[in-house]
């Protein structure tokens, strides 16, 4: 089967075949990957900016769907053919999945990541939309963290990549029409118009000249998605009185921020981190279906389907901020 692996040791990434697992355990199941999406942290754990197991190459990718191939004979909550989401991330210790282009495992214990559809609803690509309930699991972590977040309130989002296009798309949903989003790349602002959200689509500069011009061109709610620490620094400066900031981006380890304890004092700010989906992956499935086309058409979100073997590509794309995500159809 194919696989894309990558060697801390010499930072190499490689397109080939490995070994199909069999099922080893009966209460495993084995999933045929049919969408697999390529995360920030995989771009992050390429060019050797995050911790990765060093002794081995590993696979890459944890965000999929796919369909179930095989069921071992003591499973009775799954069948073959099911198509399912799935995610690699916070697995139990007895779960073991695989990761980008690779057939999947996961115990009774882990059901709950390994979540039904079992048809197509008015025309709907479910497997690819269900490749994106493991980034919606995430944001749906950090939406409960970040709540209440008030239908009226003023929002930024830094980050115009996949994360803050979800966020965008989320917050819309919900009724949210004051917000702003900053980003560099013009072309990811250009693409994002496509949504028709209504939202102030601005440049990172612009954003500062906004602020020299009014004193109070503030924001209740700053949400992080670029993971770029001066983007965060300058999110701290735009929060009104009881703002939050939540650091949603994954920023490189050795990233820094400067912050005043007095500001956080005396304007009673907080500070909310997230980190992937605990037990948050179930509220996925209800996003997808809410969401549908409106929100998660690939073309309008900058997502780009390319086959395995174009992985290159894919990640040049990614990186030139041409395309605001990569998925492979396996």
């Amino acid at each position: 089967m194919q696989a894309i692996q990558f060697k801390l040791s010499d930072k190499t990434l490689t397109y080939g075949k490995i070994p199909v697992p069999n099922i080893a355990d009966p209460k495993h199941v084995k999933v045929k990957v049919s969408y697999a999406g390529v995360c920030g942290t995989d771009l992050h754990i390429i060019e050797g900016h995050f911790p990765c197991k060093a002794d081995r190459p590993i696979t890459l990718g944890h965000e999929f769907s796919g369909v179930v191939e095989e069921v071992g004979k003591e499973v009775s909550h799954f069948k073959k053919e099911i198509e399912s989401a799935l995610t690699q991330i916070s697995v139990a210790r007895n779960a073991t999945f695989a990761m980008m282009g690779i057939p999947i495992f996961a115990n009774k214990e882990e059901s709950t990541r390994l979540l039904e559809y079992s048809e197509m609803e008015d025309g709907r690509n479910i497997l690819e939309q269900a490749a994106l309930c493991e980034p919606l699991s995430c944001l749906s972590h950090g939406w409960d963290l970040a709540s209440p977040i008030k239908v009226g309130k003023r929002i930024l989002i830094t980050g115009a990549g996949i994360i803050g296009n979800l966020w965008a798309c989320a917050l819309h949903l919900h009724g949210h029409r004051r917000v702003t989003i900053s980003e560099p790349n013009q072309s990811r602002l250009d693409n994002l118009k496509k949504m028709n959200l209504g939202f102030d689509l601005i440049t990172p500069d612009q954003l500062k000249k906004n602020q020299l011009q009014n004193p109070d061109y503030l924001f209740d709610f700053a949400i992080d998605c670029s993971g770029y620490p001066p983007a965060i620094e300058h999110a701290i400066s735009l929060l009104n009185t009881g703002g939050k900031l939540v650091i949603f981006g994954v920023a490189p380890p050795h990233g820094k921020v400067s912050i005043s304890p007095y500001e956080i004092y005396d304007k009673e700010l907080k500070i909310i981190g997230v980190k992937i989906n605990p037990y948050s992956f179930v509220n996925s499935v209800g996003m997808v279906e809410a969401m549908g086309d409106r929100y998660l058409n690939y073309d309008n979100l900058g997502i780009k389907v390319f086959p395995l073997k174009d992985y290159q590509k894919a990640i040049e794309a990614l990186k030139e901020g041409s395309i605001a995500k990569a998925i492979f159809q396996i």
